[in-house]
């Protein structure tokens, strides 16, 4: 795994093998992270975007993002394994100055500091209805107009304050794009 483009392009993130299933970590193959952030590109979606990442494993999504040229990151992740991976990631990108750890289950977010973020990745386990809580959970820390970019082995329906703008499938995972409206929160 390794940073697809931008200032770390090519750089080797931590290896995690081919996950680590008791941890419930399920790297984003480098092929769909491209595919999903040429989706974002075309809206320009991630130049100076404030990133929470949710269920964040690696940290593969948000540190891309970071790399082409997002402002900030945020990374939620209660695994220890994948709380080590993201540290190791941050220091070997030198990224700590525009990057913070938050080592807590998703689903209970509490209020996150502002600002307020433009952009989401949600990845939860698939299969685990955790998404749409933690969705909930974030929804008071999202900009209007904010998108969402859920990974599960479905297409995920929006849950209300969403719409979806796109869905695509790649192999087990279907992306499901989605957009806070004003009654989101």
């Amino acid at each position: 795994m390794r940073i697809i483009a931008g200032r770390w392009r090519g750089v080797p993130l931590a290896n995690v093998g081919k996950g680590d299933v008791a941890a419930h970590l399920r790297p984003t193959p480098d092929r769909v992270r491209e595919a999903l952030f040429s989706m974002l590109g075309s809206r320009g979606a991630v130049e100076g975007a404030r990133v929470l990442d949710l269920f964040a494993g690696t940290g593969a999504l948000g540190l891309e993002a970071l790399s082409r040229g997002a402002a900030s990151a945020v990374f939620v992740e209660n695994g220890r394994a994948g709380q080590r991976l993201i540290a190791e990631n941050i220091a070997k990108l030198d990224a700590r100055h525009i990057t913070h750890v938050l080592r807590s289950d998703a689903t209970r977010l509490g209020a996150l500091p502002p600002p307020l973020f433009d952009l989401v990745f949600l990845d939860p386990p698939y299969g685990k209805g955790l998404g749409a809580p933690a969705l909930a959970a974030a929804g008071g820390s999202l900009a209007p107009g904010a998108l969402i970019v859920w990974e599960e082995s479905t297409t995920m329906l929006p849950p209300p304050g969403y719409k979806t703008v796109d869905s695509r499938k790649f192999g087990t995972a279907h992306i499901t794009l989605l957009e806070a409206t004003d009654d989101h929160s």
